[in-house]
C-alpha cells in the first residue's frame, strides 16, 4: 500500500497561511545553505505530488519558469517531472507537465491511489486537502516545519478536523535558520 505524507510549513503561532493566503514568511529563511540542501534532498524522492487548486496554481506559476530552473534546478526538475494530481471542482484542465485533475471526492480518490502500486504520495501545502484527508485518517506521516515567525492571524493546517488525531513523534531536526522539522506518524 502506498503511503501518504504531508509536508507543510507553519508559523510558530500555528498558521500555514496568513491573511489572503500569504505564505511569504516561509521563504524568509530559504537562502540558508543547510535548509536549501534539505529541500533539495527532499525533492529527490519519487512518487506523486497531491495539491489543492490554490497551491497547484501557485506552484504551476513558478516551477516551470526559467527563473525557477536557474534559482533551484534540482527542485525545479523534480517538481516539473513528477506526476501530480490536483483536486479541484473548478479547474478545467491542468497545463503543468504530468498533472491530472481529479474532480471527485479527494478522500475517495486518495483511497484508490493508496491501493495502487507505485511510489509514495505527498501533499505539499494545500491546507484544505490536508484537513480533509487527516479527518478521514488517510495521512500516514506528517512532516511539519515550524518557522520562527509569528503572524498573528491566518488559517491553521487542521481547520475543520472534528476528531482527535493521535500522532507518534518519529524525529525532529533543527536548522541553523531557526526552522524546526517535526515528523509524526499517524496513530492507528
Amino acid at each position: 500500500m502506498r503511503r501518504l505524507t504531508v509536508f507543510n510549513q507553519i508559523t510558530l503561532d500555528g498558521f500555514f497561511s496568513g491573511p489572503g493566503g500569504d505564505i511569504s514568511w516561509g521563504k524568509k529563511n530559504a537562502k540558508d545553505p543547510e535548509w536549501h540542501a534539505f529541500v533539495q534532498e527532499n525533492a529527490v524522492g519519487g512518487g506523486t505530488l497531491l495539491f489543492g487548486r490554490k497551491t497547484y496554481e501557485m506552484m504551476a506559476s513558478w516551477w516551470p519558469t526559467a527563473q525557477a530552473a536557474k534559482d533551484d534546478p534540482v527542485v525545479a526538475e523534480r517538481m516539473n517531472n513528477l506526476p501530480k494530481v490536483v483536486f479541484s471542482r473548478t479547474l478545467g484542465r491542468a497545463e503543468w507537465n504530468n498533472t491530472t485533475v481529479v474532480k471527485d471526492d479527494p478522500a475517495a480518490a486518495v483511497r484508490r491511489m493508496k491501493k495502487e502500486s507505485g511510489g509514495g504520495l505527498a501533499v505539499l501545502g494545500s491546507g484544505s486537502i490536508v484537513s480533509l484527508l487527516a479527518g478521514e485518517g488517510l495521512i500516514d506521516e506528517y512532516q511539519i516545519v515550524v518557522n520562527p515567525v509569528v503572524i498573528g492571524t491566518g488559517r491553521t493546517l487542521f481547520e475543520g478536523v472534528r476528531g482527535k488525531l493521535d500522532l507518534k513523534h518519529t524525529r525532529t531536526r533543527a536548522f541553523n535558520n531557526g526552522n524546526v522539522l517535526l515528523c509524526y506518524e499517524a496513530g492507528r
